[in-house]
């Protein structure tokens, strides 16, 4: 954690590519398992990123509380 502080404070352009990489590749790992968990039920190719969504706007608003 030490690490991501102090490289955020020296090289900010870094920190938030990397951020952004890391948010892009662990979004697309959830859409890859729940794709592969609703997959079977012939649902429409948009629906594990509903589901995704649905599981982060709920998360939120528990937050919230």
């Amino acid at each position: 954690m030490d690490y991501l502080r102090r490289m955020q404070m020296e090289r900010p352009l870094l920190f938030w590519v990397a951020m952004a990489v890391t948010f892009w590749v662990a979004f697309q790992l959830v859409l890859f398992v729940v794709g592969l968990l609703i997959g079977p039920f012939g649902l429409p190719s948009w629906a594990p990123i509903l589901v995704v969504l649905g599981a982060l706007v709920l998360i939120a608003r528990r937050q919230q509380r």
